[in-house]
Order: structure tokens, then C-alpha cells, then sequence
């Protein structure tokens, strides 16, 4: 610019031909016919030259200079922008932004969020999005969802060094293409107060939820759409058998449990306690009492809730995450499944998702005092939630719903 601005200067205050000519009086025009105005012509002539070849020599040096300032100004680098990585997850996914943004400044990535409803709901989105995914990185394929995701062929394999700190115990695909990120266990919650206060024994398994004391104050999640749902109903497979889980969930329906369809919607819009409804039992997670002295910020020294961890009601639930196939940030998309299975992101994740940490070296929070694990919890072997799964959910419904 200040270039420019001083060519400018130095072109308009420099004298032209056409002044030159305008020094001669009208005396002196040639049309007068005198000697001293030949001369004076001359004279006249031979100035107009002179700066003639002075302008075109200051032209040509401008010029130049010009042209080196915009050519320098062309081949100037410029600093690329972050890349995007798209994360897709379940509504329940959270993650504190300082330790996103470490992430983000090691890679120069920014990481958008698409949460997409129940563990379930987002999976279906990922199954009918195959071949356009919506995002790069899927959060929240669980072990009840695993067989689903893995028949619609959505995820591209991926061996993480990261794999190093999570126990073989955890990893259900052998192909990678899903890799064990948190577990928890599925199992009710009571409201102790409420249990309290109507002089009524909180339930201490699973037979207990039938009895007539117990009516109307159970809500579970629809396993179709839910994971605590699907979750929870294996734990009843697991406990009852084959022959025995359908007269479980009949004699339920006569004992007026409600269905939700979303953890959410049951947790925080159904419980006595949290959600201002009218149920003091809900299917949710062993961690959920602790999470609630923790959001208390020290207004509370015990949980309002305590679990029922009788022998098989509870299911042991293990989250996933996977690159979903067709990503056009496959590099990035490896990094930010490194990431959320190193230790920095996964001692974040008690904090933030109230489950275990899938990482063997990650410590907890003090809070987590507060967070039981059943010691003898349901099981039903993955091939037979495979082979099965589809059928289950469909008895369910129709022994639950019709």
C-alpha cells in the first residue's frame, strides 16, 4: 500500500510534455516567424525530449517495483484452517471442553457433535445414512446394539495402539472394527426417601418388582429403542431362562409398569426424585446415586437413591466407538479414536458420563464411593444376543405392549 500510494505522488508532481508547451507565451509561437522563437522552439523541443525519456524511465522503475510487490504478496503462505471431524453419538455423551480442545490444538481439527437420541435411535441414523455417513466417529454402540452394527457392515476396521490399556475382557470384536470405550451396569434405582416415608422395603431383586406392594412403581425403557431398556431386559433373560423371562415381564404388565422409550425421558421426566413424576423405581445405572451427590455440589453427603444389586438384575453394558465406514478424514478420524481411548479423555469420562473408564490405568473421581458394581450380574453370551436379539425385543413387545 505504501508503495502505491507514493507512485502515485511522485507521477502526479513530476512535469509533463503537455506543460512544457504551455510555458510558451503567445509571443513566441513559431506562427510568429521570428529567430528568437525558432530558438525558443528548440529549446522547447529539446526539453519535451529530455522529459520524455526521464518520465519513461521513472515509469518502468515504478513499474517493476510494482510487479515485485504483488508477485511477493502472491507466494505469501497462509496458515490452513482447522480441519473438521465429526463425532455422532447418543443424546447421554458429554465430554469437558478443555480436554476437547487439547485435542483440538494437538491437530489442528475442530470436533463438531451430532447427537442423535438413544444409543438405538443413533444407530439406526448411522444404518440408514451407509455408504454417506453423517460423521467420521461413532460414540455409543453398546454390547446389546454390537451384533446390529456389525451385520450392517458400518464401521471400517481399525487396530488402535490405544488398545494396549483396555482389557481383552472388554473387546467383543475381533475384527476392530468396534473398540471398548466404557462399561457400566444396567440396573434399578430406588428412591429411599420415598421407600421411607411409605413404609415399604425398597425391592432386593427381581421377583420383588411382582408383589402387590411394588405396583405401579416401576418404569423401564423400551428395549427397541433404548440401551438401559435392551439392557435391562437381558438381565431378566439371563436370570428367568428361556422358559421363565416372558412370565417375568407378564406379570409386570398386570403390576402396571410403564414403558419409556429413552433413558432420558424415564430418568429425568418419570422418577419421584429427579424428575418430579410418580415412579420411585427406575432401570438406569449402578453410577447413578453416585452422579447425584456429585451434581448436588455438596448439598448432599449420602445419594437420594440407592440400587437393587440382587444376583442377576443388573447387566453389565459395554460402550463402543468405531470409525464409520466412508469417511472422507480417515487420518483425523484414527486420532480422535486415539484420543477418546488415552488416558487424558477416558479419566474424564466418570466425570462427565457417570460410567467405568474402559482404560485399566484411569483413576476415579472421590465420588465414585458411591458407585456399586453388582457382584453376580445377568449374562447372556454375545452369540446368543446375536442369533437372538430381533426375536427377543419382538416377545417383549407383544407380552408387554399388545
Amino acid at each position: 500500500m505504501r508503495l502505491q500510494i507514493s507512485t502515485l505522488i511522485l507521477l502526479t508532481n513530476y512535469p509533463t510534455i503537455s506543460g512544457q508547451h504551455n510555458h510558451l507565451s503567445r509571443s513566441e509561437h513559431p506562427s510568429t516567424g521570428s529567430g528568437r522563437s525558432r530558438r525558443l522552439l528548440r529549446q522547447a523541443q529539446d526539453a519535451s525530449a529530455r522529459s520524455v525519456c526521464t518520465n519513461v524511465g521513472w515509469l518502468v522503475l515504478l513499474t517493476a517495483l510494482l510487479l515485485a510487490a504483488c508477485a511477493g504478496a502472491q507466494v505469501t503462505p497462509t496458515e490452513p484452517g482447522p480441519r473438521a471431524i465429526r463425532l455422532m453419538s447418543h443424546d447421554s455423551f458429554a465430554a469437558s471442553e478443555d480436554v476437547i480442545a487439547e485435542f483440538e490444538a494437538l491437530h489442528n481439527a475442530r470436533v463438531e457433535f451430532l447427537p442423535s437420541g438413544d444409543a438405538g435411535a443413533a444407530l439406526n441414523q448411522a444404518i440408514l445414512s451407509k455408504g454417506n455417513p453423517l460423521a467420521d466417529v461413532f460414540f455409543g454402540v453398546d454390547n446389546t446394539f454390537l451384533s446390529r452394527a456389525l451385520e450392517h457392515d458400518i464401521f471400517e476396521p481399525y487396530q488402535s495402539p490405544a488398545l494396549a490399556d483396555i482389557p481383552d475382557a472388554l473387546e467383543l470384536d475381533a475384527g476392530h472394527r468396534l473398540l471398548p470405550v466404557d462399561y457400566g451396569d444396567v440396573c434399578m434405582n430406588y428412591d429411599q426417601a420415598w421407600f421411607a416415608e411409605h413404609g415399604v422395603d425398597p425391592p432386593a431383586n427381581l421377583e420383588d418388582l411382582t408383589r402387590p406392594a411394588y405396583k405401579g412403581l416401576l418404569v423401564v425403557e423400551n428395549p427397541a429403542t433404548s440401551s438401559p431398556g435392551l439392557a435391562f431386559m437381558l438381565a431378566t433373560i439371563g436370570h428367568f431362562g428361556e422358559g421363565g423371562w416372558l412370565d417375568f415381564w407378564a406379570a409386570l404388565r398386570d403390576n402396571d409398569v410403564l414403558v419409556s422409550s429413552g433413558w432420558e425421558d424415564a430418568y429425568w421426566g418419570e422418577s419421584t426424585w429427579a424428575g418430579g413424576g410418580d415412579r420411585p423405581i427406575v432401570v438406569s445405572y449402578a453410577t447413578s446415586p453416585a452422579a447425584e451427590v456429585y451434581f448436588s455440589e455438596g448439598a448432599m453427603e449420602e445419594p437420594p437413591t440407592g440400587n437393587v444389586l440382587g444376583s442377576g438384575a443388573c447387566f453389565r453394558q459395554i460402550e463402543f466407538i468405531g470409525i464409520l465406514a466412508g469417511t472422507e478424514n480417515r487420518d483425523l478420524a484414527e486420532k480422535l479414536v486415539d484420543f477418546l481411548l488415552s488416558q487424558r479423555f477416558q479419566e474424564d469420562i466418570p466425570l462427565q458420563m457417570f460410567v467405568f473408564p474402559a482404560h485399566e490405568g484411569a483413576s476415579l473421581p472421590d465420588f465414585y464411593r458411591w458407585a456399586e458394581r453388582p457382584a453376580q450380574p445377568a449374562e447372556v453370551a454375545a452369540d446368543a444376543i446375536q442369533a437372538n436379539r430381533e426375536t427377543w425385543i419382538n416377545q417383549w413387545t407383544e407380552t408387554v405392549l399388545r
